[in-house]
């Protein structure tokens, strides 16, 4: 009895041991075998999100090698213009023998084309890796399919759709760009707790967190567009000068060119500018000037789509809000209401849609974010 039980002890410590390279470490599945790939996957999914407002108009991408079942290789995509994140994986490998018997992980399906850069998939077919697994394809025209159809070709095999969800979100604003035909849209604005998003005697409406984390999403996301009133009334700068990153190109809807001649800020050649009208097209500096047929959300979002521009943030005013709030024609909207300020009157916000919304206590505000379920393909 003694010598069984000293057994199931002996074996309860071994177990304890090697569990960490068989087994699960999901607490409700202690003896469920390791899904290494999604492991893999996950790492490579943090990678790739360091190049979080860097790589647009790519995608974000994380690349691990693993040689059995050890990480031999690892990369993401930097910069837009720089090596993919299969280029930075395989230049990380120590021993490139070893990549012939490894597994090359990558959040999104390696490019089959020449753009700044030669294909990933030949890169990977030169050295001859065992198998590639994919979180997802790539839905850009020029790859869409591609590369998987060259690795396989090659003899390599090829496994796709592994956390093939988390890989769509992470590259939303990608996503959409491809398969809807134009930018990821989110709607911004401050309001008070009485629900109105200016008054003639108020200047600021959101507290201090507020406007850093507004800063910091200046640096993700590729522009943030205004209407003519808060072109004209408010002067903005649109820059990143309270984060660390770069400046989105600032956009205005100025249809009459109301602006045009006044020593305003989006004048000052200090960043890219679009300025959207009805009446001119041309580019003096920095400040390009883009027709559109008329000031609906559809012509509007139609002359970004042919600018490459995969991301947009509507920071308003009111009129512009709701135009795109009707037309059904967002994908987010985030708004920054105040626990505090009561303005009794001024410029009402635009009404919330009925979604539940995901809410941040941000100090003197809270930050809403509503998720549209049903966005308008446009």
């Amino acid at each position: 009895m003694t010598s069984l039980l000293l057994t199931i002890i002996l074996l309860t410590i071994i177990l304890l041991t090697i569990k960490p390279l068989f087994l699960n470490t999901n607490k409700n599945c202690y003896f469920c075998p390791i899904n290494f790939h999604q492991t893999y996957l996950q790492l490579a999914f943090n990678l790739a999100q360091k190049g979080f407002g860097m790589v647009s108009p790519n995608p974000m991408v994380g690349c691990v090698i693993a040689h059995n079942e050890n990480i031999i290789g690892e990369g993401y995509h930097q910069q837009y213009g720089g090596p993919h994140a299969e280029v930075n994986a395989i230049n990380a490998v120590t021993d490139l023998s070893l990549l012939r018997d490894s597994t090359v992980y990558v959040t999104l399906e390696p490019c089959s084309h020449y753009g700044k850069t030669p294909p990933c998939a030949n890169l990977l077919i030169q050295h001859g890796v065992k198998k590639v697994v994919i979180a997802c394809l790539d839905p850009n025209p020029l790859v869409a399919g591609k590369g998987v159809a060259l690795l396989k070709a090659a003899g390599i095999e090829v496994e796709v759709g592994i956390l093939e969800n988390e890989a769509l979100a992470m590259n939303k604003r990608f996503i959409t760009y491809h398969t809807r035909k134009r930018p990821y849209i989110i709607l911004k604005w401050a309001m008070s707790k009485d629900g109105y998003m200016s008054h003639p005697d108020t200047k600021q409406i959101s507290g201090h967190k507020a406007q850093l984390m507004l800063h910091q999403w200046r640096t993700q996301e590729d522009a943030f567009v205004i209407g003519t009133e808060t072109l004209l009334i408010d002067n903005p700068q649109l820059n990143s000068r309270l984060a660390i990153g770069k400046n989105p190109i600032r956009m205005a809807i100025d249809f009459d060119l109301k602006s045009q001649n006044l020593p305003l800020h989006f004048y000052d050649q200090s960043q890219k500018t679009y300025l959207l009208n009805g009446r001119k097209e041309s580019k003096e500096g920095e400040v390009e000037f883009l027709k559109i047929a008329n000031k609906n959300p559809d012509s509007i979002v139609e002359c970004l789509y042919q600018k490459s521009i995969q991301s947009i943030v509507i920071e308003g005013g009111q009129r512009l809000l709701n135009s795109f709030i009707s037309a059904g024609l967002y994908d987010e909207i985030r708004i920054f209401k105040s626990k505090q300020l009561i303005l009794n009157g001024g410029q009402l916000a635009p009404e919330i849609p009925e979604f539940n919304a995901a809410i941040s206590d941000l100090e003197t505000d809270e930050l809403l974010v509503y998720q549209n379920t049903k966005p308008n393909p446009a």
